[in-house]
């Protein structure tokens, strides 16, 4: 149970992050990267749904949320790239 706590706690922690740098990029490219800024407030509604959903799910649920987490890093990664040009 602990072990659980302290990982959502820290997928959490992490989810936050991941959506303040996405609001951060996303005020500094607005309107310049559509699809790019749709995808980013898309993974961003996906990380909010994982979040919200029931823990048991045999560790799919937690393994989500890191690759969504991945995802979106990329994505602002991308979105930066694409900014310096």
């Amino acid at each position: 149970m602990t072990s659980q706590l302290i990982s959502r706690r820290m997928a959490a922690k992490n989810l936050i992050a991941a959506g303040a740098a996405g609001l951060a990029v996303a005020t500094l490219a607005e309107g310049q990267q559509p699809h790019m800024q749709a995808a980013l407030r898309a993974l961003n509604n996906a990380a909010t749904q994982l979040q919200a959903a029931a823990d048991d799910k045999a560790g799919h649920r937690e393994k989500a949320i890191q690759l969504v987490s991945q995802a979106i890093n990329q994505v602002q990664q991308g979105i930066q790239a694409g900014v310096k040009k």
